[in-house]
């Protein structure tokens, strides 16, 4: 599974999350289980990560996203914004700009021009801040 594999599967995974309570590690078992895919450990750590994070993602997309309450966010749109604000704070291995590009692809593949438009620059805005302010405490 490449990375942009295992980044999309994440993303689908946490768009999942949207209509469920269960915890993270229980949808990562049930894809497991009823066959339709075999999550990597790089995609559990950034479903798992995101989900246990999602207070502080969700703040910090609030804040970046003027006039715009996270309720207004389509669901898409959401999930590859808690993948890319996920890596851009946690994972120092990928660069701000990958994550931003496949947050965008992602939303091209499964919303709207508009969604993707919106989801570039949000996690444009998010790149941008300093560093002391978006990093996690």
């Amino acid at each position: 599974m490449t990375r942009s594999e295992a980044r999309e599967l994440a993303f689908i995974l946490l768009f999942e999350k949207t209509f469920s309570s269960e915890p993270m590690s229980a949808l990562i078992q049930t894809a497991r289980e009823e066959e339709r895919a075999e999550p990597d450990s790089f995609c559990c750590r950034i479903a798992e990560g995101a989900a246990e994070h999602m207070d502080e993602i969700d703040h910090l997309i609030a804040s970046s996203s003027q006039n715009w309450k996270l309720e207004r966010i389509s669901r898409v749109a959401l999930s590859a914004l808690r993948v890319a604000v996920y890596e851009m704070l946690f994972e120092s291995d990928i660069p701000d700009s990958v994550s931003i590009n496949e947050a965008v692809e992602l939303t091209k593949k499964f919303a709207t021009q508009a969604d993707s438009s919106f989801v570039n620059g949000v996690l444009g805005a998010i790149a941008r801040r300093p560093a002391e302010e978006e990093k996690p405490s």
